[in-house]
């Protein structure tokens, strides 16, 4: 008796089947989103900042020649240098723990994780100026304490701006170092431990290394949107603390200057994608990472 064959598996259909027009429809909105949300008004900033009211590289030259903005701006990757340091350190282990602990305790320090991003950062960044006024939590406790006679100056500091950014930043360098961390297999620890290493040497040898993706996607994320941050150094620093953000805001809504504000603008956007890019290739150098 013959057998009927088998009735052929139908191969799933994925995006490498879709013909040009179809894939170009499917990615028309992102780029008409991309376009008329980021590359125009980006783009017609830049053009200001040299052709507006004639073709003139004086605006930049004003950045180099006046030392107040080339301090602005190195103070501006300074402070988001120190918000991604203390961010990874504070970060990481909150990330390690979702990943190792039980469910129902890795739901728990997930919510604290999440639910802060539900809250505006206007919300977040007055909590601060609560927490840290002369007459605010901190201090109050501190002179009920004895440890203090008058009210200390917590606000309108650098300390200020780098507590609350990391605060603010914490859950993007949690998650990406989550994500990578729980799809490392227990059994590659379990086999260190078995070989002689110890806690230490296996988290050093094994879990730290297989991290690094996530790590590398963190520290990325959270140092770029320092750079950019705008409410929170507005509201809790003070003139001392002046970033990159502020300044550009400044020229734009009470100087009116801007051809001023998109040559500032440029700097800070040119000497990002320059550290992006040499982020980039020191990754890829890694032994064992290469980026794609």
């Amino acid at each position: 008796m013959a057998t009927k064959p088998l009735a052929k598996r139908r191969r799933p259909t994925s995006a490498r089947q879709y013909g040009p027009m179809l894939s170009l429809a499917l990615i028309t909105p992102l780029v008409v989103l991309l376009f008329g949300g980021f590359l125009y008004p980006v783009g017609k900033l830049f053009w200001g900042s040299i052709f507006v009211p004639e073709a003139t590289l004086a605006n930049y030259a004003r950045i180099l020649h006046e030392p107040l903005f080339l301090l602005v701006l190195w103070r501006t990757f300074e402070i988001a240098f120190v918000v991604t340091a203390f961010a990874l350190l504070l970060g990481y282990p909150v990330a390690l723990a979702m990943a190792r602990v039980s469910w129902r305790t890795a739901l728990l320090i997930a919510a604290c994780v999440l639910i802060p991003l539900w809250t505006s950062i206007l919300v977040r960044s007055y909590a601060w100026i609560v927490l840290l006024q002369r007459n605010g939590v901190v201090n109050n406790a501190l002179i009920e304490t004895g440890l203090i006679e008058a009210p200390l100056r917590l606000l309108y500091t650098q300390g200020a701006v780098i507590a609350a950014m990391t605060q603010v930043l914490l859950p993007f360098m949690i998650l990406p170092i989550y994500s990578v961390v729980r799809s490392i297999p227990d059994d590659l620890v379990r086999a260190a431990r078995n070989l002689g290493a110890g806690s230490l040497q296996a988290f050093v040898r094994v879990t730290l290394p297989l991290s690094s993706p996530g790590v590398s996607a963190g520290v990325l994320i959270t140092f770029i949107l320092s750079l950019g941050f705008y409410i929170t150094p507005a509201l809790v620093g003070g003139p001392s603390t002046l970033m990159m953000s502020t300044l550009i805001g400044q020229q734009t809504t009470e100087l009116l200057d801007w051809s001023f504000a998109g040559a500032l603008a440029a700097a800070l956007l040119f000497a990002t994608l320059l550290l992006a890019i040499v982020f980039r290739h020191a990754l890829a150098l890694n032994k064992g990472f290469k980026l794609g």
